[in-house]
């Protein structure tokens, strides 16, 4: 049985032929959201849309060398959470909405034992308590 390790480091690149997420895939796409610099980047990209941002307006967004920025996007890329594409001499990275979902539908799959949820399910936002 292989260790914890290699099942993270396996290849991520190559295009699962369904769009299902079995262990490995999401333990590789949670390991990848798992730094605090990679989510900042995801959850930004998520917020543009499908247009994405080019990698100058998110280095600007994020407050992020060039350098820092480039290595966290592989790293994302690699996990198949972004996708990158060329306009001109820009590349515009976006969020892979279909990586996404698949990892929610993962996480939730057995959500209240298999059976329809209904809203009662959802966690509620707990109000502070005022101090007397």
């Amino acid at each position: 049985m292989p260790n914890a390790k290699a099942i993270v480091r396996r290849d991520l690149s190559a295009q699962p032929t369904t769009e299902t997420v079995d262990d490995l895939d999401a333990v590789g796409t949670l390991a990848a959201l798992a730094q605090e610099t990679r989510l900042a980047i995801f959850r930004l990209l998520v917020e543009q849309g499908p247009e994405g941002l080019a990698v100058g307006e998110i280095a600007e967004r994020l407050q992020l060398a060039g350098a820092t920025l480039s290595f966290h996007l592989k790293e994302l890329a690699h996990a198949r959470l972004v996708s990158a594409r060329q306009a001109g001499r820009f590349i515009y990275y976006s969020a892979n909405y279909q990586t996404m979902n698949g990892l929610i539908d993962y996480l939730t799959r057995n959500c209240c034992k298999g059976a329809t949820c209904d809203i009662a399910c959802a966690p509620t936002a707990q109000r502070k308590r005022r101090s007397p």
